[in-house]
């Protein structure tokens, strides 16, 4: 079986890609910790790998520069209101995906692995400029060209399984994979239990509503 790395976050999308790997793959785990305020999703997302039966390696990069609503703790993560047509959010951080790619593509190539995974989607997303498909189309151009992989013919795969789906068929998904969703975490904010209000929470909340299952996180009321 060939190898490929999966980025864990310890949110309910790369659980679901991570599960999606399984099937095909030996995967190796990536968790980044990048000193988001969600400090928690660094312990989901090695609960995750654990249960998934994977081999998990976490990084971490913390930017000192911040610049992000999930990074400046004298910025506050704001409530979902709607995203106006083609604004960025606060809560977008400088080239994450750019930086979690180049870290996963030299530890691909490093142990011989075929593909990495990421958990991006472009439908019920929060306008992030790194999760569109165009964004993986242009980096995967990137890993043609400028890696050794590349030059020999045998590029590192960017793949995105999920990228154009809803979040309600992610919750789909994830349930016919048997995905353990109470090990997740999505919300933004760094508390004990979700904020409900940042745009995380409220996606999540629609996907579980929408799909008709409680979401175990919230418990049998959700």
């Amino acid at each position: 079986m060939e190898k490929a790395i999966v980025l864990v976050s310890g949110g309910m999308d790369s659980a679901v890609t991570l599960y999606m790997a399984k099937q095909r793959y030996e995967c190796y785990a990536l968790v980044f910790s990048y000193g988001q305020k969600a400090s928690r999703e660094v312990s989901c997302a090695l609960r995750m790998a654990r249960k998934a039966g994977i081999e998990c390696t976490t990084l971490d990069i913390s930017l000192p520069w911040k610049g992000s609503a999930l990074l400046d703790e004298g910025v506050e993560v704001p409530g979902y209101a709607g995203k106006p047509q083609g604004e960025i959010p606060e809560t977008y951080v400088p080239a994450r995906n750019i930086l979690f790619l180049s870290y996963a593509v030299s530890y691909a190539e490093t142990i011989g692995a075929r593909a990495v995974f990421i958990g991006a989607h472009q439908l019920d997303f929060s306008n992030y400029p790194d999760c569109r498909e165009a964004f993986f189309d242009s980096y995967r151009d990137v890993v043609s060209k400028g890696t050794k992989s590349g030059a020999e013919g045998r590029p590192v795969e960017i793949v995105t399984p999920i990228i154009n789906m809803t979040k309600k068929r992610i919750v789909e998904e994830g349930l016919r994979l048997g995905v353990p969703f109470e090990l997740t975490w999505s919300c933004y904010s760094g508390g004990e239990s979700p904020c409900g209000s940042c745009e995380s929470c409220m996606f999540r909340e629609r996907a579980f509503r929408e799909a008709g299952v409680p979401d175990p996180v919230l418990g049998e009321g959700a």
